[in-house]
């Protein structure tokens, strides 16, 4: 059976193939690697920190011992509070990104006009000549 344009096996391949796939399949194991890294973060580090006061105070060993009248609400406030906590690590992870991204841009920027100074000066020229006939008209 040859591979023909149209046939399963052929629009099978020409998808695979494509780079959205392989992106987001690259996306998808750094996913799951990261999100490994935040859990450990928050479940060893973050939460012990946080939740061992509040333990201490209600003289309890372990966040699923607490309850109210029968009620088992220490599993669902642990739950919610990783949520916040994973929130809050993936929230700031993002923005040292963005931060350090926006700063790279910044400095090619600063590059790419040093490199050509002859834009530059061009720039500065066509921007008097606009603050000069803006002070004329005010005049």
């Amino acid at each position: 059976m040859s591979l023909q344009q149209g046939s399963l096996v052929g629009d099978f391949k020409n998808f695979i193939m494509k780079g959205n796939v392989l992106d987001l399949a690259v996306a998808v194991i750094l996913g799951g690697a990261f999100a490994k890294i935040v859990e450990s973060f928050i479940k060893d580090i973050i939460t012990p920190v946080i939740l061992s006061p509040v333990l201490e105070a209600a003289k309890l060993k372990d966040i699923a011992e607490l309850s109210a009248g029968g009620v088992k609400y220490g599993l669902f406030l642990a739950a919610v509070v990783n949520f916040l906590l994973v929130s809050i690590v993936i929230f700031l992870v993002i923005r040292a990104f963005e931060t350090a991204k926006r700063k790279i841009s910044r400095q090619e920027a600063l590059a790419e006009a040093a490199a050509d100074p002859v834009a530059v000066q061009q720039q500065l020229i066509v921007s008097i000549d606009r603050l000069n006939s803006t002070v004329a008209q005010k005049i």
